[in-house]
């Protein structure tokens, strides 16, 4: 089994680009950075991967992420060894990203939504100001348009 969760930062904004030909796919590369839960003493508590995403992921990520944003990602890990001008093997690691979704903390989000230009807070769930938690109130009458009703 070849699986793989990882929760961190982007650490630079997507890039996107298109496959050549009759059925161009959107292919989103990205970096993130993951902490560590245990590190030694002298050693680097934050690990960096490059990621890649295909098709609808890919745009996905594109629309919604950008440098800084926290993001959940499940996937697999894939090898990418080739041989160099020089003719040194070099080995690398690439994730390809199968699901990726929203990690922002509560009060991370509200902070980007408040600043973010042109944002007049229409339509956008409100957080529950009586109770410090990270849940958010859900207005009524959209319900119809949430996907797990």
């Amino acid at each position: 089994m070849n699986k793989v969760i990882l929760m961190g930062n982007l650490t630079r904004d997507p890039e996107i680009r298109y496959s050549q030909g009759e059925n161009s796919l959107a292919i989103a590369r990205f970096s993130i950075a993951v902490n560590r839960r245990f590190a030694r003493q002298g050693d680097t508590d934050v690990d960096f991967f490059n990621c890649t995403a295909f098709g609808r992921q890919a745009e996905f990520v594109e629309k919604y992420f950008k440098q800084g944003s926290r993001m959940l990602l499940t996937g697999r890990v894939q090898n990418d060894n080739y041989t160099n001008k020089n003719g040194e093997k070099v080995y690398s690691v690439q994730i390809i990203a199968e699901e990726v979704e929203f990690a922002e903390r509560k009060s991370t989000a509200d902070a980007n939504a408040a600043s973010a230009p042109g944002n007049f807070g229409g339509g956008a769930p409100q957080p529950n100001a009586a109770a410090n938690d990270d849940f958010m109130n859900i207005p009524d009458g959209i319900e119809d348009g949430l996907p797990f009703n």
